[in-house]
């Protein structure tokens, strides 16, 4: 009797179907993304390379770049396919020529961009810090900006739209002072803090970073870098921000902090005087890629003729 095979008469041959679970894949340096046979579509969490902080009365450095589509469209991939994945490093700190009360501040360097090749998204690396001395700098765009050297006044780096926020404002004043700190790197989530003039509060904290589920935890990312103190006894540091921000230093409590790994925090200024006079490193970056489970059929439910032929030869069919 016929069956569903086109109306062929002989033994039925049922569809089947293959499952393929869902899969969340964390790239913590750069590599390759082979994408499941039957994955059409992803979301991706993006994180560039935090900016370094500034010396000499530093800028906190800016998060790196923030980037997600988790909950939202999705970006369209070929199954089986092979996508390039760039993990940014962070940016070194900024380095002070000379000893104590001396010239010669510099900015620290900006993180590297992540990449991730399926969709072309790329992730912009973080602003590094401003600088302070005999002229102080502003803070240098990026995913989120870096914040203004204290001492004379400046102003924090620029954000690049959609990946995070400005870096803070640096205070002082025209002929330069001593307890003026660097204000904080920008954060995913919120602009650095301006800097005061006041000797031991900590001002100048680096921007909160936002938080992301792609890993089915809730994680914070993309912290902006504290700013760093000045010449006077500021004994309290400059909070980096939530999600890897480094604190910046002062001559009260040490060396301050690099951002963390992975996270893309800005690195934490570097002071005035004494042996700290380096900005700390961005954190490096992330990037993070989850397929949806899926099921396709495999079999289409219909005999081939050539299977046709060879089942009535050999007079099997059922």
């Amino acid at each position: 009797m016929a069956s569903i095979n086109g109306g062929i008469i002989g033994k039925q041959n049922n569809p089947s179907e293959t499952t393929t679970s869902a899969t969340i894949t964390s790239f913590t340096s750069s590599g390759t993304l082979t994408t499941q046979a039957n994955t059409s579509e992803l979301e991706y969490l993006v994180i560039a390379g935090g900016g370094g902080g500034g010396s000499r009365f530093g800028g906190g450095g800016g998060a790196g770049g923030f980037l997600t589509n988790l909950g939202g469209t999705k970006t369209s991939v070929s199954g089986g396919t092979g996508y390039a994945v760039t993990v940014g490093a962070g940016g070194a700190g900024g380095v002070a020529t000379g000893s104590d009360g001396t010239g010669g501040a510099g900015f620290g360097t900006k993180g590297s961009n992540s990449v991730l090749a399926a969709g072309s998204i790329t992730s912009t690396g973080g602003g590094s810090g401003g600088a302070g001395d005999s002229e102080s700098m502003s803070g240098v765009t990026g995913g989120s900006g870096g914040g203004g050297a204290g001492r004379f006044a400046t102003t924090g780096g620029a954000a690049v739209s959609g990946q995070g926020s400005a870096g803070g404002n640096g205070s002082g004043q025209s002929m330069g002072g001593d307890v003026f700190r660097g204000a904080g790197g920008g954060g995913a989530g919120a602009n650095g803090s301006n800097s005061t003039a006041n000797d031991n509060t900590a001002n100048g904290a680096g921007g909160a970073g936002l938080a992301n589920t792609i890993t089915g935890s809730s994680v914070v990312y993309a912290g902006g870098g504290g700013g760093a103190g000045g010449a006077s006894n500021q004994s309290t540091n400059s909070a980096g921000g939530s999600g890897g921000g480094g604190e910046g230093m002062c001559t009260g409590t040490g060396a301050g902090a690099n951002g963390t790994a992975n996270k893309g925090g800005g690195g934490g200024g570097g002071m005035y005087n004494g042996n700290n006079l380096v900005g700390r490193s961005g954190g490096s970056g992330v990037v993070v890629v989850k397929e949806a489970a899926s099921t396709v059929t495999v079999a289409s439910g219909m005999w081939s003729l050539q299977a046709v032929f060879n089942n009535r030869v050999a007079d099997s069919w059922v």
